[in-house]
């Protein structure tokens, strides 16, 4: 197999103010993996928050392309890769890219691939299950209240049913302002809020009634990751269900967690791609704790992935693409409120554009 890299700078329509940070752009990585006339794709996106800068990402992946050489083709290296101790975005680009590849040539999505890995056999032939899709969230960072009325007014009317908030503005009447000013612009739609670990243990008890008053359907990582003990004797208290995020990372994560917080917010790009989900979702299956699928800033070459997995999860929260002033990839829609993954082989995405490429 051939491997190429390819990397470009995606940017933000407006920036995205969150607790932590604001964000106007990052880089994405493209992995291209070639096989007897086919190719699968795959993206890793830069961040600050992981660790994950352009030469850190593109060192990463070069050397994965060049493990990838070993095996004569993509359905062994899907199989038998070792896990090794690349950053899990890494991971969940290349796995990506194999499964884009291994779908194009048995002819099926990659959400069949998926279905079939606990049977251990690759389908043959474009029937099967129906084709997953979910209604999305769509983001609205921390921005001043009337601003927040208008974006929210002009989702619904784009038939947007799921919004989710950012929170952790220095004053949190800024916040409750927020809220209630999106709530009513879009009155039917549910609300999700996240303050991305922005409050103590004390604040989050005077902010959840408050919350919960206003129609919010569940709150993701309140307070700040590093103390899964806190977050999980304030679930026990909350008015209203706790999403863990940022402190659900690894299976052992959320393994720790699982039956004691209400939900975990899965990325492809934090747990280490679709298989790495599967296990989570099993793991959490009936224990109370619901999944919730979500991602990074990215294009809808690194949606695609999950959306795939959308028709497992409680909450989806697929909008990454969505944020960009120009996708150059396109296949998941989500402009109207709901991604839906393609019944084309792989993962039914195609390129619009292309960017700077190093043989790799």
């Amino acid at each position: 197999m051939k491997a190429t890299l390819r990397t470009v700078r995606l940017t933000l329509a407006e920036p995205l103010r969150i607790s932590r940070s604001t964000m106007s752009a990052r880089d994405a990585v493209w992995l291209t993996v070639e096989h007897e006339g086919l190719t699968g794709h795959g993206e890793a996106v830069t961040s600050v928050y992981y660790g994950l800068n352009t030469t850190e990402v593109e060192r990463q992946l070069h050397e994965a392309a060049l493990d990838l050489g070993r095996f004569g083709d993509p359905e062994s290296a899907l199989r038998d890769r070792p896990a090794g101790n690349r950053p899990p975005a890494v991971t969940a680009a290349v796995e990506a890219a194999l499964l884009d590849l291994c779908g194009k040539r048995s002819g099926v999505p990659v959400h069949r691939l998926l279905d079939a890995k606990s049977a251990q056999t690759v389908p043959s032939g474009p029937s099967g299950p129906s084709t997953p899709s979910a209604r999305t969230a769509r983001t609205i960072g921390i921005v001043p209240a009337e601003r927040a009325a208008a974006q929210a007014h002009s989702l619904a009317d784009s038939g947007f049913t799921v919004i989710k908030v950012k929170a952790g503005a220095p004053d949190p009447e800024d916040d409750l302002d927020r809220i209630r000013a999106i709530a009513s612009a879009a009155p039917r739609a549910r609300l999700l809020l996240d303050p991305n670990g922005a409050w103590t243990s004390a604040e989050a008890l005077q902010l959840l009634p408050r919350y919960a008053e206003l129609g919010v359907e569940a709150v993701e990582q309140p307070l700040a990751p590093g103390d899964p003990e806190a977050l999980a004797r304030l679930a026990e208290r909350s008015p209203l269900p706790l999403i863990a995020d940022e402190d659900a990372v690894t299976y052992e994560d959320v393994r720790r967690l699982a039956g004691r917080v209400h939900g975990v917010n899965v990325k492809l790009a934090k747990c280490g791609g679709p298989y790495a989900a599967l296990r989570i979702a099993e793991l959490i299956e009936g224990s109370g704790t619901e999944l919730m699928l979500g991602c990074l800033t990215a294009s809808t070459l690194g949606l695609a992935p999950a959306v795939h997995l959308a028709d497992r999860a409680r909450w989806a929260d697929l909008d990454g693409h969505l944020l960009l002033a120009d996708d150059p990839w396109t296949g998941i829609g989500g402009a109207d409120g709901v991604v839906r993954a393609s019944d084309l082989p792989g993962l039914g995405v195609r390129e619009r554009r292309v960017g700077r490429e190093d043989a790799a």
